[in-house]
């Protein structure tokens, strides 16, 4: 059965680490400490105080002060790895943990897992090919020297830069190696732990190398380890669970994360917040049962990217030309049909343009059949609709020639409605209320790809609250913003109370709002 020695890198909250190496060793495991050089004495002291007696649990010899972006993260990484090494003969796998990780599976589903395959885990891709790296300095990383921190001594660490730019002092990358990259938070066999400490030993320029490049955790250990060890035994994954923000930072996990959190395919995750107390302490109790069943669904990180990737309240990018110096017009009146059930607004539009004489489009910026006239190829695709959107609403205007124009809007498009509200032209806002029972959310999860036809029925129950509140909150940030002319129909309102919103919404007769609001079907799924 696989035993893990676990290479544990911290530097705060000593009881957190205390409790953290306690709990993985009373599973059998091993566990090698590493606490950073810079922490407080006292604290270094607590640690060992309470765990030095713990035949399980080793320190390394040198403690490293380590800062972020250098190779004192892969020197107290090494140092932690040999004390390891030296001290467990009868580890089998050696798995890298900071004091921020917390377990998302129980013990006995991790060494079950790891006696499964005989292979290494770790992420490495072509440094040079991949697109790991998203932003600022790539192949600078390397042939250039770095001997400053980035974050501390910021000034020292471009000025050096760009004097070796200015004099050409760049230098090869070692001919004999391959440069990848990937996360630092790594699963290895033993065997592949000796190589690549036998590769260090019999490497020093390999090292000299790595030591003065820029973020070398991220890219010495995924270089050597492919070096020694055959592709075919490596699985280019971590079984650390992590998310990172679009700028670049990890995602912290809190209290009610622990059912996304054991759903995802890793043993581990990171980061836990301190303050997440009854998380850790449910996923400390995870560790130690037996007998648990994980459904694996994987959808925390998709799920992520639609709670966070719908824009920001607020105006991300400044105005096109076009439209900071154009108006719809002070004499034309707009009226926004905004609902999250498209077929509901497109029953109402498809009545107004039946009982009215208000010319009426649909979701013209979601779909490309939108009741939109021919408007000479600005309206063929929805980016070009998009990227003119003021133009293509001033010419619907001369199109239909008329003052008053209906045209539908999802509520997340929350930039686009603050846009058309601020316009001078008279812009008004119907909101149709919906109420969202499990089938539609059921359906709307599948449409905008949260879950799949092979996801499980639980993962999907999981997932309704969370969808079901993210659809609601949208209505309310529209009401928060307190639109002047902001009205609404909903399905539990009666013909006649919807009637009176459609009438002043629309400037119509209230015989003909009440037909409107009639319209058979009208908020049926």
């Amino acid at each position: 059965m696989a035993r893990i020695a676990f290479i544990l890198l911290c530097h705060k909250d000593p009881e957190g680490v205390i409790a953290q190496a306690q709990r993985l060793a009373a599973s059998g495991d091993y566990v090698s400490i590493h606490f950073d050089g810079r922490a407080k004495p006292k604290d270094f002291e607590r640690i060992r105080t309470a765990l030095g007696g713990n035949p399980s649990v080793v320190f390394a010899q040198r403690r490293w002060k380590c800062g972020w972006g250098e190779w004192s993260l892969v020197g107290a990484t090494l140092e932690a790895v040999r004390a390891a090494v030296a001290a467990f003969p009868q580890a089998t796998h050696f798995y890298m943990l900071s004091g921020d990780c917390m377990p998302i599976k129980s013990a006995e589903y991790a060494h079950a897992f790891l006696d499964a395959e005989d292979c290494d885990y770790i992420e490495n891709l072509d440094f040079f090919e991949s697109d790991w790296i998203k932003t600022g300095f790539k192949e600078e990383r390397l042939i250039y020297r770095h001997w400053f921190n980035e974050r501390k001594r910021k000034w020292l660490f471009y000025a050096s830069y760009d004097l070796q730019k200015r004099l050409g002092l760049s230098r090869k990358v070692p001919a004999d190696i391959q440069v990848m990259i990937g996360s630092q938070w790594w699963c290895l066999r033993r065997q592949t732990v000796e190589k690549v400490l036998e590769f260090c030993a019999s490497r020093p320029d390999v090292l000299r190398f790595f030591s003065t490049t820029w973020i070398p955790d991220e890219t010495f250990f995924q270089t050597i380890v492919p070096h020694v060890v055959p592709r075919r035994e490596i699985r280019g994954r971590t079984l650390t669970y992590l998310v990172f923000t679009d700028y670049g930072m990890p995602v912290t996990f809190y209290n009610d994360h622990y059912d996304l959190l054991i759903g995802q395919n890793y043993l581990f995750a990171r980061k836990i917040s301190p303050e997440a107390i009854r998380l850790r302490e449910r996923l400390g109790a995870l560790w130690a049962a037996s007998g648990v069943h994980f459904p694996i669904s994987n959808e925390a990180t998709g799920l992520f990217r639609f709670l966070t990737a719908r824009g920001r309240v607020g105006r991300r990018f400044g105005q096109r030309f076009w439209e900071t110096e154009g108006s719809l017009g002070r004499d034309n009146t707009l009226l926004l049909v905004v609902a999250k059930k498209w077929h509901v607004a497109k029953r109402l539009t498809a009545a107004i343009r039946r009982h009215s004489t208000i010319p009426a489009v649909d979701f013209l910026f979601n779909e490309l059949e939108a009741h939109l006239p021919d408007l000479g190829g600005v309206e063929t695709t929805i980016e070009k609709r998009d990227r003119h959107r003021r133009a293509l609403i001033r010419l619907l205007f001369e199109q239909f020639e008329s003052h008053q124009l209906v045209i539908c809007l999802d509520p997340s498009a929350l930039h686009l409605i603050q846009d058309l509200m601020a316009d001078k032209a008279d812009t008004r806002l119907l909101l149709i209320d919906s109420q969202f029972d499990d089938a539609y959310l059921r359906g709307h999860i599948g449409r905008v790809g949260l879950a799949g036809a092979q996801t499980a029925p639980e993962v999907i129950e999981r997932l309704l609250p969370t969808v079901r509140a993210d659809l609601e909150h949208e209505a309310e940030r529209l009401r928060d913003m307190d639109f002047a002319a902001f009205h609404s129909i909903a399905p539990w309102r009666s013909a006649e109370e919807n009637a009176v919103q459609l009438a002043r919404f629309l400037d119509l007769l209230p015989d003909t709002a009440l037909k409107l609001a009639m319209t058979e079907y009208l908020f049926d799924d």
